[in-house]
């Protein structure tokens, strides 16, 4: 068993992390989960949320708008809709990613309804996390 992963995580304005880690965990839009080494092989969406990685150089987090996560045993790919490292993230970014979500659920579809409100609560959440 390998005791790391080639993490990568690329949103469209940058790479913003390339480096092998021992672990990543995700806010996956089914639930947090963590990818380790030799994990199943596994492609899953994700919500807004903080993303964890543990590498040789300590932890580093990021903040994701969404996105996608591929896990292979020996990797974590991540292509995020709009990542920013924890350092870079001010209240007032989450506030207005909060207050466009919720102007988005405002003015849903009713078959949008319910995946907009989970967004904005995902919003809601990440502000409670970073502070």
């Amino acid at each position: 068993m390998a005791d790391t992963l080639q993490f990568d995580l690329v949103s469209p304005e940058r790479m913003l992390a390339s480096f092998e880690a021992s672990e990543v965990l995700l806010p996956g839009s089914e639930g947090d989960m963590t990818a380790m080494p030799d994990h199943a092989p596994t492609i899953t969406t994700l919500r807004p949320g903080f993303l964890r990685v543990v590498g040789a150089d300590g932890t580093k987090e990021f903040l994701v708008t969404g996105g996608f996560a591929e896990i292979t045993a020996s990797s974590a790919s991540v292509l995020a809709e709009q990542a920013v490292p924890r350092d870079e993230v001010t209240r007032e970014m989450l506030e207005e990613m909060h207050a466009q979500a919720t102007k988005a659920h405002e003015e849903a579809t009713p078959e949008k309804v319910d995946m907009a409100a989970k967004i904005v609560a995902d919003f809601a959440a990440a502000i409670e996390t970073w502070v």
